[in-house]
């Protein structure tokens, strides 16, 4: 997963400087922190690809973290793989409903973590790995950028391509106009938010094929997902 960008939370310096090690060997760009406010400053500041995200750490705990995260817009989109020592079911299932989309019980290896984040990255964010995202008769190819649907190659602008990507990454997931302002323009835009329903309307247009439904639904009052259709 070369290039992708990691932020590891953890408040156990052996251990901190092991996955570090790791990870980097993998490729990842790794930033580090025990502390649980500069996470949430570290992630707002420059937006990870994925996060680890110890339970029990300095400040604000790990599961508040997590929840912050999933509230703030700009962070809502982002794998977070919790780490703990707690191994208590209904502690592995208030974790994954605070918004973890996966969860390792100390003590664990770090080849299986590794395998997680690449499971979890491969899942949530294939095109980091260059790989082919496809949902239901789309498919985006994003080193050829490219993208086809129906077996007819589509033309779409880079706006166009940026917003479709956003949407195939997490498909059936509802975003907001301001998720998708930053997902396709960056969280810096000064872009106004009417401005997403002009491209959205757009992407509809680039993607039409006659005879097949149009895949991205309006959620009214909540903003737009891309279904498999």
């Amino acid at each position: 997963m070369s290039g992708a960008k990691l932020l590891l939370v953890e408040d156990d310096p052996a251990l901190s400087e092991l996955l570090e090690f790791r990870f980097q060997q993998q490729g990842y760009e790794v930033r580090t922190t025990a502390d649980g406010d500069e996470a949430l400053v570290m992630a707002s500041e420059d937006i990870p690809d994925l996060i680890i995200l110890d339970w029990m750490i300095e400040g604000t705990s790990g599961i508040e973290v997590c929840r912050r995260l999933r509230r703030d817009k700009s962070t809502a989109h982002v794998p977070i793989i919790m780490l703990t020592a707690r191994e208590a079911e209904d502690d592995r299932v208030r974790g994954l409903e605070t918004g973890a989309d996966d969860y390792l019980t100390k003590p664990f290896s770090p080849r299986e973590l590794l395998a997680r984040v690449s499971a979890v990255m491969r899942r949530i964010r294939p095109a980091l790995a260059g790989e082919t995202i496809t949902v239901g008769d789309i498919s985006l190819d994003p080193v050829a950028h490219k993208v086809i649907r129906a077996g007819q190659a589509l033309q779409l602008g880079p706006t166009e391509y940026r917003l479709l990507k956003f949407f195939m990454e997490s498909p059936g997931r509802v975003f907001s106009r301001g998720q998708l302002l930053d997902g396709a323009w960056g969280t810096g835009s000064d872009i106004e938010l009417r401005t997403v329903d002009v491209h959205i309307r757009r992407l509809r247009k680039a993607i039409e094929i006659s005879g097949r439904k149009d895949p991205v639904r309006t959620v009214r009052s909540a903003g737009y997902a891309l279904e498999p259709r």
